[in-house]
């Protein structure tokens, strides 16, 4: 091959994560965007404070419970054909919602986007999984995808308080229709497509319902929980349903002859801690959006726009430390180092969150745990994705790049019910303790509520950082990132680069 057409293999690989990067991010900022927006579109469509969380709720149900579907779909149709049916479907979806007239027609096209976030999500990881072989681009690569995981909700914010505030909250919808055209453009040109040499594996079925069904009980369970509380038996019956599911799923993919979900991709060492660190963080990193959110526009009396600009040194500082990681510190020391090490940063700026108080400052208070949090979040996130998709063979890239997804919004659900069930109730211990209720006990109990979710995410980040450091294996053990190129090559899937 000339040193000329190496090259332009090489730009087209860059190109391609544009493309799929710019998909993650209308993914993961879909989570947060709408909740700036959710005030407005409520006094708009004239629906109660009851109705409001199905907006919310109608997506990550959608999302978290086919997300293993959607993965196993870019593994049996292709990559690109996938990516380019997840990006029409979010457009259109997006679209709907934008021109909603009713509360209904709003949650249906939540639901409906979520479904095609389910297909897109995974199918953007599977691609760049596959693209990038070369041990040095790809840990690259992962930086910067894995930087826009873990950014995606900050940007969000800013992104929902800029259009809400300027536009129209309809515009925090109709945005996504304007980034999938762009999208969806590159996926054609430089997206390769992909064919397959030999028979076409089966679809799952029974593994496909039993596993979808748990995820909708479980990310269900806990959504309920938030609103109906703990003891609610739907709450309870959701949860062990999902936990029954789950056991058949697992029973039923040892002895099915094609498993949704070869049991090997979860069992290894090194991806399983790699999906229980993205779980965790994503668990503890509700409680910076949230609370954070919160705490910056009632008790310092910051706009939607000034707080998502508030963020911006976080994403700073989690870019900066996932290409530091991705591209020096991790192919040095490994994920059984760097992973721990970016708990540790993200339990002490939890820590440090827990002393703000009325009379504290953005500057001097709020900024040093944001940055602190956002290097480690950095450090955690992309060398966690890197790993969890690791030595799967080719054919399962896509089901393998849905459990990342899977984990985070499995976590993300854990973390909006247990954090704000355990703040309510923090909020409602300060109140009955400190009598009357007056203004200045209320803003004190909303700020106890608060550093109570930050001394729980900090628990979360300080067990990730001992369960990472004891199941991650060291360097040298098993395979090795230095040796990724072999492990996702696979002869029966060959790239199409023409069109």
């Amino acid at each position: 091959m000339s040193s000329s057409s190496s090259a332009a293999i090489t730009n087209r690989r860059w190109v391609t994560l544009i493309v799929v990067g710019l998909a993650q991010l209308m993914v993961v900022l879909d989570a947060t965007v709408v909740n700036i927006a959710l005030p407005s579109a409520q006094a708009d469509l004239g629906f109660n404070d009851g109705q409001r969380q199905w907006v919310v709720t109608a997506y990550s149900l959608a999302f978290g419970s086919l997300l293993l579907l959607g993965g196993r779909l870019s593994d049996l149709l292709g990559r690109r054909r996938t990516f380019s049916i997840g990006l029409i479907g979010f457009a259109l979806a997006s679209a709907l919602g934008g021109a909603a007239g009713t509360f209904g027609w709003l949650v249906a096209a939540r639901a409906l986007q979520g479904v095609f976030a389910a297909i897109l999500a995974p199918t953007a990881l599977a691609v760049l999984t596959t693209t990038f072989t070369i041990p040095k681009e790809r840990a690259r690569a992962f930086g910067v995808f894995g930087a826009i995981a873990g950014a995606g909700g900050a940007v969000g914010l800013l992104l929902g308080g800029v259009l809400t505030e300027k536009l129209d909250w309809r515009w925090n919808l109709y945005i996504n229709v304007v980034i999938a055209v762009v999208a969806l453009v590159g996926a054609y040109l430089f997206v390769p497509q992909t064919t397959r040499s030999g028979a076409r594996p089966r679809l799952d079925v029974p593994g496909t319902v039993l596993v979808s069904g748990a995820l909708f009980g479980l990310v269900y369970g806990f959504s309920n929980a938030e609103t109906g509380g703990w003891d609610a038996p739907l709450t309870w019956g959701m949860l062990v349903l999902a936990l029954i599911l789950l056991v058949t799923f697992i029973l039923w993919q040892q002895r099915t002859a094609h498993p949704l979900l070869p049991l090997s991709i979860i069992l290894d060492r090194n991806r399983g801690a790699a999906y229980l660190s993205v779980l965790i963080v994503g668990t503890a990193m509700f409680a910076i959006f949230l609370f954070v959110t919160y705490y910056l526009q009632l008790t310092l009396g910051f706009s939607p726009i000034e707080t998502g600009l508030s963020f911006l040194p976080m994403i700073g500082m989690l870019v900066l430390a996932a290409q530091l990681g991705t591209n020096l510190l991790v192919p040095r020391f490994g994920p059984k180092v760097m992973v721990p090490i970016g708990m540790v940063l993200g339990a002490i700026g939890m820590v440090y969150l827990t002393a703000l108080d009325e009379s504290s400052t953005y500057a001097a208070n709020v900024l040093p745990p944001l940055l602190v949090l956002g290097f480690g979040i950095g450090t955690i996130m992309p060398a966690s994705m890197q790993m969890a998709t690791l030595g799967v063979d080719r054919q399962f890239a896509g089901v393998a790049s849905a459990l990342v997804n899977t984990a985070q919004q499995v976590g993300g659900s854990i973390g909006t019910a247990l954090l704000n069930t355990l703040a309510a109730t923090a909020a409602a211990d300060f109140l009955l303790t400190h009598t009357p209720v007056t203004p200045q006990t209320a803003v004190q109990a909303a700020i106890t509520s608060y550093s109570t979710a930050y001394s729980w995410s900090a628990g979360f980040f300080a067990f990730g950082a001992v369960m990472s450091a004891l199941v991650f294996r060291r360097r040298g053990q098993g395979l090795s990132l230095a040796n990724a190129h072999l492990a996702v090559s696979e002869p029966d899937e060959v790239p199409v680069l023409a069109h």
